[in-house]
């Protein structure tokens, strides 16, 4: 049996491409949600046509701070360990898809290796070389790397890095998302969502290493406050964020620039439509790096580091 285990919104959507051939084929897969994130899911799944979970590990709110993260990651962790555990439905000769670089892929990886499966990484071989930036992505990779008995690398450099492992590997080319942009293409222009009648350029923080640090999140404001100057912006408020920029008492600041305007997150697809329309997009996510590369679309990674070659 086909086992597919993610947990995130990125891994959803970066995975939906898979899911739905799997589904188009009529080929029956175990969808193994580790409810990592929550918000938005659904949206997603629907977006996409996915069906829904057949097993939820945990189902309260999003993981948003170390605390929660280190208690959430062991009962996930437990469940999906057991011996004979239902997670897996007895399969001990079948195979587990894990996508990218959080906690709910080394954990999937893990969980899967006891149960003596066989586990496969979708997006493999991405490498910052800082083991400290991203934190604990880098970290996570490379102990999924070690778990893995397939690897799926988008592109050559992402294959070159993984030269040391053991196991089977291939070259996607490219990056799944871009199946997830251009098979629906036609969605995302139809889809309804408020685009501003004048040029504006999107914002989007929300890693852990740009927001736990007060020093570091100024830093970010201060340039986002610059490019303001010139530019309107569209500021996508992660529930994360929010809470930071309100404890650090930036919320009111941001709210009184009146060329930033503050927007909720949104489904993938209304997203999509808003970066298409956009001039650039300032931002801390591995995902938005490759859409603005497929897109091309300008953008400014407010990170030490990437693992990502695009752009």
């Amino acid at each position: 049996m086909i086992h597919i285990f993610l947990g995130t919104k990125a891994q959803l959507i970066k995975m939906a491409p898979i899911m739905k051939e799997l589904q188009e084929r009529n080929i029956e897969y175990n969808f193994v949600f580790s409810g990592q994130h929550k918000s938005t899911i659904t949206d997603i799944r629907n977006d996409f046509g996915l069906k829904e979970p057949d097993i939820i590990l945990y189902s309260g709110p999003d993981i948003t701070s170390i605390r929660k993260m280190f208690f959430w990651s062991i009962k996930v962790a437990t469940l999906a360990s057991q011996k004979n555990s239902k997670v897996w439905k007895g399969d001990k000769d079948g195979i587990v898809l894990n996508h990218g670089d959080t906690l709910s892929t080394l954990i999937g990886s893990f969980s899967a290796k006891l149960q003596g499966l066989k586990t496969a990484h979708i997006e493999s071989g991405l490498r910052s070389f800082n083991i400290l930036h991203p934190f604990p992505e880098e970290l996570t990779r490379r102990l999924t790397f070690s778990l893995s008995d397939f690897f799926f690398a988008p592109g050559e450099w992402a294959l070159q890095n993984l030269s040391k492992e053991k196991g089977k590997k291939i070259n996607t080319e490219n990056n799944t998302l871009l199946d997830s942009l251009n098979a629906y293409q036609e969605t995302i222009e139809n889809i309804e969502v408020k685009i501003p009648q004048y040029k504006y350029g999107i914002v989007s923080i929300h890693r852990f290493e740009n927001l736990f640090r007060k020093k570091r999140l100024l830093e970010i404001i201060k340039i986002i406050e610059d490019i303001s100057k010139t530019k309107r912006i569209l500021f996508i408020l992660h529930k994360t964020t929010e809470e930071k920029l309100n404890k650090y008492g930036i919320l009111p600041r941001i709210k009184s620039n009146k060329n930033i305007e503050l927007r909720p997150r949104y489904s993938y697809f209304k997203f999509i439509k808003l970066l298409k329309n956009s001039e650039f997009i300032i931002t801390d996510g591995g995902s938005n790096q490759e859409e603005c590369y497929f897109l091309g679309k300008p953008c400014l990674i407010m990170r030490k580091t990437t693992e990502r070659k695009e752009g």
